[in-house]
């Protein structure tokens, strides 16, 4: 059992201020837990759980994630402000539309700096006292796109594909040491993940991907109207945590369901229709 029942648990969070980060913190204060929340604003933040809700256990904390150095002090003063530390969500992160040839060098250096590099750092910080006390939980949200590429949204999936398999690699190597990792695989929650806020687009396009175009404009139309239920994701994720039970991957969401079921069943086929031809390129059995 990797989270503690004979006292109050500590939450070091990433990407707090709005979304599915602002829901664990509110969700995971009113348990009385205690939580890190690291935002590029403490204010937003403060302001989105308003006055309501009992802020005596909460840490919030502005990180730039890409900084390796502010994020260990962050992982510090979490230990030495609650006395331990005991499950790291890696949530911080933003949505990208554009196609692969208007997609410019500083916007894959940004995104992967934040989706890979970012959890990457915070690892680093974390592991050796989860390591250390044989306990503890790293939960990496990542999305339904993170198993399958869909076209305009190829430098958000490849962010998500590293994550993923920075995840599968992790788990297998922290197991021993008593440490559980879950990846999180959400559909379209309704947040404001679709506003532009939180969606960047590029600076330039170009006419030649009208398809692009069209599917960045149903998006942008369907905020408000996503399928999922951030409060519900949120339950979803603490539940997993805090019972210890569920496989490597949690899909939230019958969308992101059905996504990667399909996902699955395209690449079941194409491993099939190679069964044959594989071995060709082996070497000659001696």
């Amino acid at each position: 059992m990797t989270y503690p029942t004979d006292r109050p648990a500590v939450w070091f969070v990433t990407g707090t201020s709005r979304g599915l980060g602002l829901d664990l913190v509110r969700q995971l204060l009113e348990r009385g837990d205690a939580v890190t929340a690291t935002t590029r604003s403490t204010g937003r933040l403060l302001a989105a759980l308003g006055d309501g809700v009992d802020t005596a256990r909460l840490l919030p904390l502005s990180v730039d994630l890409r900084d390796e150095e502010q994020v260990a002090a962050a992982v510090r003063k979490t230990t030495e402000h609650f006395g331990g530390l005991d499950v790291v969500v890696n949530n911080a992160g933003y949505g990208y539309l554009a196609a692969v040839e208007e997609t410019g060098d500083r916007d894959v250096r940004d995104m992967l700096d934040v989706q890979v590099v970012g959890v990457w750092n915070v690892l680093r910080a974390a592991l050796p006292g989860l390591r250390a006390q044989r306990s503890g939980h790293v939960v990496n949200v990542s999305s339904v796109l993170g198993l399958t590429a869909v076209p305009g949204w190829a430098l958000y999936c490849a962010g998500k594909f590293a994550l993923e398999g920075l995840s599968e690699a992790l788990a297998a190597e922290v197991a021993d040491f008593g440490i559980d990792v879950t990846v999180v695989e959400p559909g379209y929650f309704r947040t404001d993940f679709l506003t532009r806020d939180s969606l960047a687009l590029p600076e330039t396009t170009t006419e030649h991907y009208p398809a692009v175009r069209e599917m960045v404009a149903q998006h942008l139309e369907l905020q408000g109207k996503q399928l999922g239920d951030p409060v519900k994701g949120a339950a979803a994720v603490i539940d997993r945590v805090v019972t210890g039970e569920g496989p490597l991957r949690q899909l939230l969401g019958s969308d992101a369901h059905a996504y990667a079921t399909a996902k699955v069943r395209a690449l079941t086929a194409n491993v099939d229709a190679t069964a044959a031809t594989a071995p060709a390129t082996d070497h000659p059995a001696t």
